[in-house]
C-alpha cells in the first residue's frame, strides 16, 4: 500500500471516531433507516444539502430532530405552508420608534441545521428564497447581507403522495441538493421494534456528542481522501452516459433522456464517495463506493422526456442501466 494512502488510513480512523457517538445516540430513538442516517452524515460531512422524500410516518422529521440533537449547535424547524413569506424565512427589517430606525430581525434560516418540512407546500418565492441561500451561503435583507454560520446544512422533506394544494420545486432548482433520497418502509422485524419503543416508552434524550468545529476538521480530513484517476475516470463516464447514452452502447436511452446529469453530479459523486469511504474508515475511494452513492447523487439530476412518462419509465430504472453498463474500473 501506498505509504501517504496509510497515513490518510491512519488519520480517518482517528478522525472517524465520532461517527460511532453519533450513530449510537440517532440509534436510541430510531430503529433501522440505516440507509437514511447513513445518507444524513455523507450530506454533513460533504456540505451537501439534502432532499428526503418519501410517505408520512417514515420518521423523516424525526430522524433529522435526533441527528441534529447530537451536534452542539442550533437547529430550526421550519414548516412550510403555502401563506409562508420569503421574510418568514429570511428576516425581515422592522422599525424601531424608539431610535427613529430600521433595524433587522433575522428569520429562522439563522442556524446550523435547517429542516424544512414539507418545502413543496410552500410557492416559488419562499422555495426561491432558501435555495438561493443554500447556494450563496448568504442572506440578503434590505441593503445589508448576512453570511450564514458554517456549518450550514438545509435537510428538506416532501411527500410523493399529495399533488394537491403542493407547488413542486423546479427541475433545475432540485440540482442544487447534493443528494436525494427515496426514504422507504421498515422491515417487520423493525416495525415490531418500532411499534414496542413508543407504546411502552415516554421515549429517549440523545446527548450532544459532537461540535461543528469536529464536523469542520472531518471535511477537510475528507478532502484528502485518496481518489485514483481510473475511478475519477468512472465517475466521469457515469455522468457522460447520462448526456450520450450511445457512446456507452446504452441506444435504448437515447430517446428516453431529455437533460443528462450536469457537472454538479460529477463533483457531488467524488465528494460523496470520499464521505462514503470515509464512515467506513477508509483513506480510499473504491468503485463500490461511486455505486453505493451514485442513485442519490442521480435521481433529481436526470430529467426524462415523454417516451419515458408514456413507457412508465422512471429516472431510477435509468440509472440502474446506467450504473450496471459502465465499466467498474
Amino acid at each position: 500500500m501506498n505509504p501517504d494512502i496509510k497515513a490518510i488510513n491512519e488519520k480517518i480512523i482517528k478522525e472517524s471516531e465520532f461517527v460511532e457517538k453519533i450513530i449510537a445516540e440517532v440509534r436510541k430513538v430510531i430503529v433501522g433507516q440505516t440507509y437514511m442516517i447513513e445518507r444524513l452524515l455523507i450530506g454533513l460531512l460533504s456540505n451537501g444539502h439534502i432532499l428526503l422524500e418519501g410517505v408520512p410516518g417514515l420518521a423523516k422529521t424525526l430522524t433529522v430532530n435526533t441527528l441534529s440533537g447530537t451536534i452542539k449547535t442550533k437547529f430550526q424547524r421550519i414548516q412550510f405552508t403555502p401563506d409562508l413569506l420569503p421574510a418568514d424565512l429570511l428576516g425581515t427589517l422592522i422599525f424601531n420608534q424608539k431610535v427613529g430606525e430600521f433595524t433587522t430581525k433575522k428569520g429562522p434560516i439563522f442556524a446550523n441545521l435547517i429542516l424544512a418540512d414539507e418545502i413543496n407546500r410552500s410557492p416559488a418565492k419562499v422555495q426561491s428564497a432558501l435555495l438561493e441561500a443554500m447556494q450563496e451561503r448568504q442572506v440578503t435583507i434590505g441593503e445589508n447581507s448576512f453570511p450564514l454560520d458554517d456549518p450550514f446544512l438545509v435537510l428538506a422533506t416532501q411527500n410523493p403522495i399529495e399533488q394537491e394544494g403542493t407547488y413542486p420545486l423546479p427541475e433545475a432548482q432540485v440540482d442544487r441538493f447534493m443528494l436525494k433520497l427515496s426514504v422507504g418502509y421498515p422491515s417487520q422485524e423493525e416495525e415490531i421494534e418500532i411499534m414496542r419503543r413508543v407504546t411502552k416508552t415516554e421515549g429517549y434524550e440523545v446527548k450532544p456528542v459532537v461540535t461543528p468545529a469536529d464536523i469542520i476538521k472531518a471535511r477537510n480530513v475528507i478532502r484528502e481522501i485518496y481518489i485514483d484517476e481510473k475511478i475519477e475516470k468512472y465517475i466521469v463516464d457515469i455522468v457522460f452516459a447520462t448526456r450520450n447514452p450511445s457512446q456507452y452502447g446504452l441506444d435504448e436511452l437515447n430517446d428516453l433522456i431529455n437533460y443528462g446529469a450536469s457537472p454538479r453530479a460529477s463533483i457531488y459523486l467524488a465528494l460523496a464517495a470520499k464521505a462514503h469511504a470515509f464512515l467506513r474508515r477508509r483513506g480510499y475511494v473504491t468503485p463500490e463506493d461511486v455505486r453505493s452513492i451514485g442513485m442519490d447523487v442521480m435521481r433529481h439530476r436526470v430529467i426524462l422526456s415523454y417516451e419515458a412518462e408514456a413507457e412508465e419509465i422512471g429516472t431510477e430504472d435509468v440509472i440502474r442501466k446506467v450504473l450496471n453498463r459502465v465499466e467498474v474500473p
